[in-house]
């Protein structure tokens, strides 16, 4: 089966890494169901898909609600028929160091990169059981591969899901389920912009804007793991900008 005849759900779907990977798969003949807490920008992205011929749909949907997941779970099979592919984008950064105590950031970054990623497993497992196929692909980071000062709970985050998702592939070698981590490095996208501390925002935004790569190199590598044949799973991908240290 081709990505051009695969339904995809994605998380995280009204910017950067997620928008562009719903553009990228619906031009492929995809069809994406697309969940954010900004509907506002969903329904444009989802007019703009559709006037370009491709099939999207949308829903509400906070990955710290469990029941979210399962409504945008619950959408695709009811509007395609099946869910071949979630794409579990949805994230957030808070940067600074540990002695700065910033608990409530700390629970926002679980709650969003770790919790929501098991939400959406926990929502769509079932249904890839089911079908006898599916392929969860989850967006990690470089930040879990090169530790540094400043991201100690976004990179553990990061590095929970990426140890959740083997332990999910070494649980499901029965050809059922593939899973994949993307590693993005420094995107353009706004990921850094919620950073509270000005100075290390004013950095991370800086180091985006001058290293950054279009999150459309990151929906390509998104596409590529899941237009493989059913026995083939591309485990992990790592994208950076070839300037990165």
């Amino acid at each position: 089966m081709s990505s051009l005849d695969k339904v995809v759900a994605i998380t995280g779907a009204s910017s950067g890494i997620g928008a562009a990977t719903a553009r990228e798969l619906a031009a492929r003949g995809a069809a994406v169901v697309l969940g954010a807490r900004r509907t506002d920008r969903l329904d444009a992205l989802v007019a703009g898909i559709r006037s370009g011929g491709g099939r999207a749909e949308l829903v509400e949907a906070d990955v710290t609600r469990r029941a979210d997941l399962e409504r945008l779970v619950a959408l695709a099979v009811d509007r395609f028929g099946r869910l071949d592919v979630l794409v579990g984008n949805a994230g957030v950064a808070r940067i600074a160091p540990v002695a700065a105590l910033d608990v409530d950031d700390w629970d926002a970054m679980i709650d969003v990169n770790l919790r929501g990623v098991l939400h959406g497993i926990a929502a769509a497992l079932p249904v890839f059981r089911e079908q006898g196929r599916g392929h969860f692909v989850t967006t990690v980071s470089t930040s879990g591969l090169k530790i540094v000062p400043g991201q100690a709970v976004y990179a553990g985050t990061k590095n929970a899901v990426r140890t959740l998702l083997e332990a999910l592939r070494q649980e499901s070698t029965d050809g059922v389920l593939r899973t994949t981590a993307i590693s993005p490095g420094y995107v353009r996208t706004e990921l850094v912009d919620y950073v509270a501390d000005p100075e290390q925002r004013e950095q991370a935004q800086q180091a985006m804007a001058d290293l950054g790569i279009s999150p459309d190199a990151v929906a390509r590598a998104i596409a590529f793991a899941i237009e493989q044949p059913d026995d083939v799973e591309i485990g992990e991908l790592t994208i950076r900008p070839t300037r990165q240290g």
